[in-house]
């Protein structure tokens, strides 16, 4: 007899051939995913934010910055880089995609991880990484953190206030924006639940002249770019203005001026 609902037949789905264990597991799969995911659902008032540019912009002074006025957890992407990408990079060779790809998959599914951590949602999957990131705070700890310093109040209001998590990344080429932005095939042969969620996300564009910017570089210390990389990045890099939920400011604008111009955007957009 043919189902008369609209749900469908999971027996189909299991290939012939098979042993019982996979039919089992191929079984338990189509099951999971035909179960309500009340994190997708959930994840839709969330805010996904990247601080991005090339080196010398300062990414992580104002997403640290922002972090604050929006009461958000911040991680710098650097933190996730594997061993074999800092290598790379402190001998002064750029990364390529190959190594980019499953970098920017782990700062996404590491935003999704901290996002619903903060909405108490366990997924049952670990995000690996190679180590935690300094940067990472969870949301508890970082408005502990405030209160003890007897900091400021978010300009939000509180019906402004959401879930979410800001990171530092240069995310120079729009593919790889859209890795972040999960619109992108993973590297992974595997799917994890993590990469099917749907995940608002916003870019920051820290927008500077080349002069400007080789200033800052050269008079930098303790970070593992070099001052001739720029040269590369700035040839590299693929302007957001124009793609969605892009806030453009300025590096020559103060810190404090910055985070007033992007709360200022988020407020005006209802984002």
């Amino acid at each position: 007899m043919a189902s008369s609902g609209a749900c469908p037949d999971i027996s189909k789905t299991i290939t012939d051939g098979q042993n019982h264990e996979s039919r089992v597991q191929e079984a338990t799969d189509v099951i999971d995913e035909l179960r309500p995911h009340p994190a997708k659902k959930d994840l839709s008032g969330s805010r996904f934010i990247i601080v991005m540019g090339v080196s010398g912009t300062g990414k992580s002074t104002l997403a640290a910055a922002l972090s604050k006025a929006l009461h958000l957890p911040f991680i710098d992407g650097d933190d996730l880089h594997p061993p074999s990408n800092i290598e790379k990079m402190s001998r002064g060779e750029p990364l390529n995609d190959t190594d980019r790809q499953p970098w920017l998959e782990t700062i996404r599914k590491t935003a999704i991880a901290r996002i619903l951590e903060q909405l108490g949602v366990d997924r049952g999957e670990h995000v690996e990484t190679h180590e935690k990131p300094e940067t990472d705070k969870t949301l508890t700890e970082y408005e502990q953190g405030i209160a003890s310093q007897g900091s400021e109040p978010s300009p939000l209001r509180d019906e402004e206030r959401r879930p979410g998590v800001i990171v530092a990344c240069s995310a120079l080429k729009r593919k790889y924006r859209n890795v972040l932005r999960g619109e992108a095939p993973t590297s992974s042969t595997e799917a994890s639940r993590l990469d099917a969620l749907s995940l608002p996300t916003y870019f920051v564009y820290l927008k500077g002249d080349r002069d400007v910017l080789m200033d800052r570089m050269q008079n930098r210390n303790g970070h593992f770019m070099k001052a001739g990389m720029l040269e590369s990045q700035l040839n590299a890099l693929e302007s957001p203005e124009g793609e969605s939920g892009v806030v453009t400011v300025p590096v020559e604008l103060s810190t404090e001026d910055q985070v007033r111009r992007i709360v200022e955007v988020f407020r005006c957009r209802g984002r």
